[in-house]
């Protein structure tokens, strides 16, 4: 067997179990394990992760894992000061979160791309309404998926002006590379939260996919939005006195517990930076596009 279908088949045998998981039962069994304040458990926990990860508290403002009053804590830690750097040239775009690329490309006849052999509807990942979709049909679009040992926190990649928000509900698989690679339509089946924003370059997404464990999707302006999951959509829209106002590299969210941002945006808008390409590392701050001039 060739070394493309030895993974191939490597990858259907880690997915595939994943339909019969209960996945929001697994993740509000993590959300409660997460938040458990007793040191006996928390701190050995906590010190397993950071060596099973190989996560750099050097970075952290509090450098010491103790300290944190539970894991979630830990998980969702801020940086010190001076940890990351926003690019600050106002042509450019900077990533929302650490993590690693895994597209980034033109959105084509109103399809996203996912991985070989899949690709996913953009009307669907932004919660079935066309409306809402036609502003980015033609545009550009970036995955970047982020690892347990990331940071946890989002961050905005240029100003923008909150115009609404929509929790879609969904399935939690994985979203690791494995599982990219063979479920069909991943990024449009899992639960998810998309903010859009009014920006200077038009419109912009930022797509919040959940996964297996993923014990929670909060925003700066509402607090945690899921769970609970629901079985429908939600909705949310922010004009006169709820008007959200971020700059860029301000945080606008945080996942408890990891998974993977979507950004989106119209066409014309942007040129992705030559860097941006699958696997990638990227920091939070970088410059990942330049905005095209008028």
């Amino acid at each position: 067997m060739n070394q493309d279908k030895q993974t191939q088949l490597s990858d259907y045998l880690k997915a595939w179990p994943q339909y019969l998981l209960p996945g929001h039962l697994l993740s509000l069994l993590m959300l409660s394990i997460t938040r458990i304040r007793l040191n006996a458990f928390k701190n050995p926990f906590t010190d397993w992760f950071i060596k099973r990860f190989k996560v750099d508290m050097s970075e952290a403002e509090e450098s010491n894992p103790h300290a944190y009053p539970h894991f979630n804590a830990f998980f969702t830690r801020t940086l010190k000061e001076g940890a990351r750097t926003i690019t600050a040239d106002k042509t450019e775009l900077a990533s929302p979160v650490d993590g690693a690329v895994s597209q980034a490309m033109p959105i084509r006849e109103g399809r996203i791309f996912q991985a070989k052999g899949h690709d996913y509807s953009l009307k669907a990942l932004l919660g079935g309404s066309a409306k809402r979709a036609a502003p980015f049909e033609g545009g550009d679009f970036t995955t970047i998926y982020l690892s347990p040992r990331d940071y946890h926190r989002i961050h905005m990649p240029i100003d923008g002006t909150l115009r609404s928000m929509i929790h879609v509900p969904g399935r939690l698989f994985s979203v690791s590379p494995a599982t990219t690679r063979v479920i069909p339509g991943l990024f449009a089946r899992n639960e998810r939260v998309v903010a859009i924003f009014d920006t200077e370059i038009g419109p912009m997404a930022v797509v919040m996919v959940g996964a297996i464990f993923v014990a929670g999707i909060e925003t700066v302006w509402s607090g945690l939005v899921t769970p609970p999951a629901g079985r429908t959509i939600r909705s949310w829209n922010y004009t006169g006195d709820e008007v959200v106002q971020l700059n860029k590299g301000e945080e606008l969210g945080r996942f408890n517990m990891g998974s993977t941002v979507i950004l989106a945006f119209g066409p014309n808008a942007l040129d992705w930076a030559d860097t941006l390409v699958a696997d990638a590392p990227v920091r939070m701050g970088e410059k990942i596009a330049s905005i095209k001039e008028e």
